[in-house]
């Protein structure tokens, strides 16, 4: 884990630093500007690390107001970078056109000065529009069909949250916005599929009220994500725990007409927390004339469960939340957001995610609640 941590923050300096010399080059800043642009970079690149320091230490409003800055500035500076290679490569081709052809391209004309202001402008500009796409919750709706739901139980509606991250950014009122889609679906069932909490919990007062507002026929229910390890996996369960749901870990539960099946996130394994589960064998023991709920926090499919449930609901990519990082997580996660037919009776749906990580911003991946409408199946006698 260390050594992932260290490349993400090898990787986040490089970037800084590759913003600082386009930066440079255009403004041709003197010494004493440059090492307050490079102060001011540092700082960012530290920041994450700063406002954990800032939290435990009980300075919750300076820790905020330092999250929502670094958070978007690291935003605003992916997108840059992305955009600002974007003309790289565009420059590239264009010399190389140029050597082939032994004329000048257009291509190679866009000056740094050019693509620099370009760039700024686009990612300020989806920053703001991604800042309202996060906000803006969608009703993702799934009809399924089965014939494991019981005589006299003809539609069951069970509702999706993933990857809320509630914390020091995902507040109250996003909470709220969340959870006035989710009543408006009326579910039977009410699911969080992890990462209901993100690694800052010290201050959630109020939400788990706000949770507990929400009490659906047959139940909540919720599994462990990445996040709840990081964020203390026993703090993180009685927080969930608080706002009603029973957090099921490698155990299945009777849920009115459904059986769910949920595990545990593999990040407790990887920690050294856990015991690792043999999935075939919990699913296996398990009655086939019952629908099968499978709660998998991670879309990672263990190909010699399938068959064993009927559906794997699992969050954790996002979608990428920011585009063009999407492209990165597709070569993680092959099922990477939305529905997929496994084969033998099984299917997986991966949910975008309901809240942010990090930047409060979604571009190209909304966030939603999504509804599960299970409809008994009836064979029609033969003529």
């Amino acid at each position: 884990m260390s050594l992932f941590f260290l490349s993400i923050f090898a990787v986040y300096s490089g970037m800084h630093a590759y913003a600082y010399l386009r930066a440079k080059h255009v403004f041709g800043f003197n010494l004493s500007a440059g090492i307050a642009v490079a102060l001011f970079m540092l700082l960012m690149i530290l920041a994450v690390f700063l406002v954990r320091l800032l939290e435990v230490h009980e300075y919750e409003r300076t820790a905020r107001v330092l999250a929502y800055i670094a958070y978007l500035w690291m935003a605003a500076l992916f997108l840059f970078f992305c955009t600002s290679l974007l003309f790289d490569f565009i420059n590239f081709l264009g010399r190389g056109l140029g050597s082939l052809t032994r004329a000048n391209s257009v291509f190679s004309q866009i000056s740094l000065r050019v693509s620099f202001f370009v760039s700024l402008g686009l990612s300020l500009a989806i920053c703001a529009y991604g800042y309202y796409e996060a906000l803006t919750i969608r009703a993702e709706r799934i009809k399924i069909e089965t014939a494991k739901l019981p005589a006299g139980t003809d539609h069951l509606t069970i509702v999706q949250i993933s990857d809320v991250h509630l914390g020091l950014i995902v507040r109250c009122d996003r909470l709220a916005a969340m959870l006035a889609v989710v009543k408006a679906a009326k579910p039977d069932i009410l699911i969080s599929t992890g990462d209901l909490v993100d690694a800052q919990i010290n201050h959630l007062t109020g939400l788990a009220d706000l949770l507990r507002e929400i009490q659906p026929k047959f139940g909540k229910y919720a599994i462990t994500g990445n996040h709840e390890y990081y964020a203390g996996i026993e703090k993180a369960i009685a927080f969930t725990e608080a706002g009603g749901f029973r957090v099921l870990r490698n155990e299945a539960v009777n849920a009115g007409p459904i059986v769910i099946v949920g595990v545990n996130d593999r990040t407790g394994v990887r920690l050294g927390l856990e015991q690792p589960i043999v999935e075939s064998k919990l699913l296996a023991s398990i009655s086939k004339d019952r629908f099968k709920l499978f709660l998998k926090h991670q879309p990672i499919i263990d190909r010699s469960t399938i068959g064993s449930f009927d559906l794997q609901i699992s969050g954790h990519t996002h979608k990428g939340q920011i585009f063009p990082f999407t492209l990165l997580t597709l070569l993680t996660y092959p099922q990477n957001a939305g529905a997929y037919d496994l084969g033998n009776g099984s299917r997986l749906y991966v949910s975008r995610g309901t809240g942010t990580w990090g930047p409060p911003i979604r571009f190209l991946s909304p966030p939603e609640v999504t509804i599960f409408e299970l409809v008994r199946k009836v064979d029609m006698p033969s003529a």
